[in-house]
């Protein structure tokens, strides 16, 4: 597929965030997003990987794409979960459950929601590009976690990866991308938890192999085109 890179984002310490697009227009876009916590460096690589492997596949059905490799750049690094501002940037997008409260500081919200000029730009593009379908690569434990109609889309991938499936993790997470996203522009999103390298698994190629021919065979189903297309 052939990419384009968009304007970039700014982040609180005015480095650029990068995202790039297909050259596709569509009323509807596939969204790959890493990065959102800045210390989750298995997603980051698992979709480093996997946009390396989309831009020299040209054998692909093109698809309308948007790419964020790493959403809060700030925290990526320095290896914080949270941004400049000490944010946890899935805390902070402004849903109907959003809460100023939080009891451990990783979660803190922020002073009100959207705050964060990293997820300003994010929902700019979403407000641009409207999602049909968002995966965001995250790293906790193995686990496929699904918001909105995208249940078969965890469960296609878990034949490959052997993850769990869950509709959510089992406590609330208010200003998440996974609840803001269903409720403003009805698009799924699948929050694809890879395994923490500290303690189940040996390598970031090992969690990328892992995921290799799921993902890879994933994009050469109807299953996307389902998911984008206008209802």
């Amino acid at each position: 597929m052939i990419f384009s890179e968009l304007e970039s984002g700014l982040s609180l310490e005015s480095n650029p965030i990068p995202v790039f697009k297909t050259d596709i227009k569509a009323s509807k876009y596939l969204y790959l997003i890493g990065g959102v916590h800045g210390d989750e460096v298995e997603g980051v690589y698992v979709l480093k990987e996997l946009f390396a492997w989309l831009k020299l596949e040209h054998s692909l059905k093109d698809l309308p794409m948007i790419v964020v490799p790493i959403l809060n750049v700030d925290g990526y690094r320095a290896q914080t979960r949270v941004n400049a501002h000490q944010v946890d940037l899935n805390r902070n997008l402004p849903t109907k459950d959003w809460s100023p409260t939080h009891t451990q500081a990783k979660y803190n919200p922020g002073p009100k929601a959207l705050s964060e000029p990293e997820n300003q730009f994010l929902v700019k593009l979403f407000d641009k590009f409207k999602p049909g379908l968002i995966i965001s690569f995250h790293t906790w434990k193995p686990i496929l976690n699904y918001n909105g109609d995208c249940q078969e889309v965890a469960e296609y991938l878990s034949q490959f990866n052997k993850y769990e499936t869950a509709p959510d993790i089992g406590y609330p997470t208010p200003g998440s991308l996974g609840s803001f996203a269903v409720e403003k522009y009805n698009s799924p999103v699948l929050t694809f938890e890879c395994p923490e390298l500290k303690t189940h698994r040996e390598s970031l190629k090992e969690i990328w192999q892992e995921n290799e021919e799921g993902l890879k065979s994933f994009f050469r189903t109807e299953m996307i085109w389902e998911k984008i297309k206008e209802r």
